[in-house]
């Protein structure tokens, strides 16, 4: 009934700063500084995502510079020990990495993120070849589009197809992404789904269902 949803193809950055598995500790360190980025994808061959490297694999060199970890502390934290004494990013990057395909859908993409603790995502063909990278902040772009735009969706996508017969009748308004919708239609068992329907619109953040029918005599 919509129009298609978004993808994280739509509001990906294809512009990405990546590293290869031999690249050296510091410039790692350097690019993260420079991109002001946290996490960095690990290409190897053609492209091909094998891991992310997070200024959290590169904190365990930090944290055991100024003394040598004992036996039992190395035993305790044994991944952090291993990674303090690496100096690459094949050693030090997580594998496998955490990626999404390009037509994953947002709500897939922020369930993905949350459910690994992770704040940016790796996009991969199926090949596993880098296409692009998806950020907390890229899923939050589609309410950044004007409440015209939504205006014009919630109309044609929504109201004239619901109501073919008494669209004119309905009056949408969308201010801040908060939609409402006030009028007369002629189905009334079709409001609830006219109010879900906008609600599903890419950018909404609330709606407002002010529709009514004709009482029955």
């Amino acid at each position: 009934m919509t129009s298609t949803p978004y993808t994280v193809a739509d509001v990906m950055t294809t512009r990405v700063i990546a590293v290869t598995p031999t690249t050296g500790f510091k410039d790692i360190a350097a690019a993260m500084e420079r991109w002001k980025v946290t996490a960095l994808p690990v290409l190897e061959g053609e492209g091909r995502v094998v891991g992310v490297v997070s200024e959290a694999d590169l904190l365990p060199k930090e944290e055991f510079h100024e003394h040598r970890p004992g036996l039992i502390e190395q035993m305790r934290h044994l991944g952090d020990t291993a990674k303090a004494g690496s100096t690459r990013a094949g050693d030090l990057m997580t594998t496998p990495a955490v990626t999404i395909r390009p037509d994953a859908t947002l709500p897939q993409a922020a369930r993905l993120m949350a459910d690994r603790h992770i704040k940016r995502l790796p996009v991969v063909d199926a090949d596993g070849t880098l296409k692009g990278i998806v950020s907390r902040a890229d899923l939050l772009k589609v309410f950044l589009r004007t409440d015209q735009d939504l205006t014009a969706e919630i109309r044609q996508n929504v109201v004239k197809r619901l109501f073919p017969l008494s669209h004119e009748a309905v009056k949408v308004t969308v201010s801040h992404g908060i939609a409402t919708l006030t009028g007369q239609v002629r189905d009334g068992n079709l409001i609830p789904l006219a109010e879900r329907l906008t609600h599903a619109v890419e950018g909404v953040v609330d709606v407002h269902c002010r529709l009514r029918a004709p009482t029955a005599a």
